[in-house]
């Protein structure tokens, strides 16, 4: 008779879910016994770094992949990824073992007590089979609710002992819509509000790179000649920022963003919350006269719009739907006018953010994938290094520090599985970089082609600016003085450099594009502040 296991990795194997990223603990052992050749195992040494390395290579991949963490103190340490996951929309099926059934109702040592709320509510479904047998069939139910719109984790809680035991007959292989599609009733509306508006503006979430409708949007754009903004904290790039009709980022607070919006009597945003609000600074949510419509892959991000009105459906295909109904507009100028990106001196030091991603920019190959965690120097970033191609950026939606640098080696796993080996530049500041530095070692042992950028300002700069815009002088704690982040990368195993000068940051950047593994670069960078709202 075939075991669980068995169902269960041949039922894997049918879906194509041979990756397993994982730290393995006791109650895990009997699910990895014996492990097949067939399968990948990828290893981390902390749970918040596997959660992240899985969430990269689901990302780099699309598809799901499979979490193996340590019951529930391995699933404790992997919670503020999986918050980032559920958030980035990730569909990772997470798992962890759990103690003997015979003994559960003993609670020894390393029992997952209620082990199906801990990860709620960042997971979309929590489940612990009543009885082995159930296991196969649960991963089938696992992978087909992580797919389905809107994607994110689930989470299993597998008894140790469930997986020897004997059961009949291979498990069943569904499948399931990875779309949904809009009420045409709702478009036909939504297209007559969009033609009768005199000045429309678009606000693009991120919902528009997971939906691979960048070509749609831009279609979409040019067809009311009307500018984009890209939504406030978007983890992934929706529409090329070098576009003419590209108009920056909504800021983040509903003072401003209801300011940035003035003159504008429509507003619709597409595959994004409405909004993603921090800090907050008061006023109205929307000009006077100003009315919204939100496009959006997820029921509870509609119901809680503080307003305007909402259409549930995958973003590609919306953008198909609507076009045809859409009167097509002659070409006006962009009324927003994107100040040039200011030319660094080189020579002035310590480096200024916008000298670093000037010379990353120049350094970086024309097709590269760039990731950001450092938080204080994001309008930088933005305006050096504009994203032209999709899938080329991704950040954190969650605003929790420790998922980038894991999340970078996943994509880097995933450009190297693909074939498509571009290079994986992570932009981290010297504060994140301290969240989930174990990910190093995993890029090195697994020869991840990632190049880990620390900048290194010596504070918690992102925090000194929120103090000054909330008025909370002498907050504790907010400098960090005495890393040595080079030392920490060398300590895993990964190339290193430290740079201060722009000639010594460009060499270290030239040769870590040409080593096919991971390398850290610490570079010094000006402590100077800006204002939180840019």
């Amino acid at each position: 008779m075939p075991t669980v296991k068995d169902v269960t990795f041949d039922l894997l194997r049918k879906l194509g879910l041979t990756t397993i990223v994982g730290n393995p603990g006791s109650t895990e052992e009997t699910f990895l016994k014996n492990f097949p050749d067939d399968f990948r195992y990828v290893l981390s040494l902390q749970e918040a770094s596997v959660v992240g390395i899985a969430d990269g290579l689901a990302q780099g991949l699309r598809k799901p992949v499979i979490v193996n963490v340590h019951t529930g103190a391995g699933l404790g340490n992997a919670m503020g990824c999986i918050l980032t996951a559920y958030q980035n929309k990730t569909p990772l099926i997470l798992t962890a073992g759990q103690q003997t059934r015979d003994m559960l109702l003993l609670e020894p040592l390393l029992t997952n007590i209620n082990a199906t709320l801990l990860p709620q509510p960042w997971v979309k479904w929590s489940y612990e089979p009543a009885r082995a047998q159930d296991v196969p069939a649960a991963f089938m139910r696992a992978y087909a609710a992580a797919i389905q719109q809107p994607s994110g984790p689930v989470f299993l809680s597998l008894p140790l002992d469930d997986w020897d035991k004997e059961m009949e007959g291979p498990a069943e292989v569904r499948s399931v819509s990875l779309r949904s599609a809009a009420d045409p009733a709702r478009i036909q509306d939504f297209a007559e509000r969009i033609n009768a508006s005199k000045t429309p503006v678009l606000v693009y979430g991120s919902d528009i790179a997971r939906s691979e409708a960048w070509d749609e949007g831009i279609a979409f754009a040019e067809s009311l000649s009307a500018p984009v903004l890209t939504a406030p904290f978007a983890e992934r790039t929706p529409f090329p920022e070098s576009h003419r009709l590209h108009a920056g980022t909504l800021p983040s607070a509903i003072g401003p963003i209801c300011k940035r919006l003035e003159g504008h009597d429509l507003v619709i945003a597409v595959g994004a919350p409405v909004f993603r609000y921090y800090p907050y600074v008061a006023g109205d949510y929307l000009p006077a006269g100003t009315k919204l419509l939100q496009i959006t892959d997820d029921p509870d991000m509609a119901a809680k719009a503080p307003v305007g009105d909402s259409l549930v459906s995958d973003s590609r295909l919306f953008l198909q739907a609507i076009l045809p109904q859409l009167d097509r507009r002659e070409e006006k100028p962009n009324p927003y006018k994107k100040d040039p990106a200011p030319v660094p001196d080189y020579s002035a030091l310590p480096l200024t953010p916008d000298a670093v991603y000037s010379l990353i920019r120049e350094a970086a190959p024309s097709d590269f994938v760039l990731v950001e965690e450092s938080p204080s120097n994001v309008i930088e970033l933005e305006r050096q290094i504009p994203i032209d191609k999709p899938d080329t950026f991704y950040t954190f939606a969650s605003g929790g520090l420790g998922w980038d640098m894991p999340a970078a080696v996943g994509l880097a796993i995933a450009e190297e599985t693909s074939g498509r080996n571009r290079p994986v530049i992570a932009v981290i500041g010297d504060g994140s970089f301290q969240y989930s530095v174990q990910s190093i070692y995993t890029g090195v042992r697994e020869e991840a082609h990632v190049v880990f950028v620390a900048m290194r300002n010596s504070q918690y700069a992102i925090l000194k600016e929120f103090a000054i815009l909330e008025e909370t002088p002498n907050v504790p704690g907010l400098d960090l003085p005495g890393l040595d982040i080079e030392a920490l990368g060398r300590g895993y195993g990964a190339k290193t450099a430290k740079a201060k000068t722009a000639d010594e940051f460009k060499a270290a950047l030239s040769a870590a594009l040409a080593y096919r593994g991971t390398t850290v670069i610490e570079v010094e960078i000006s402590p100077k502040l800006r204002s939180l709202l840019g």
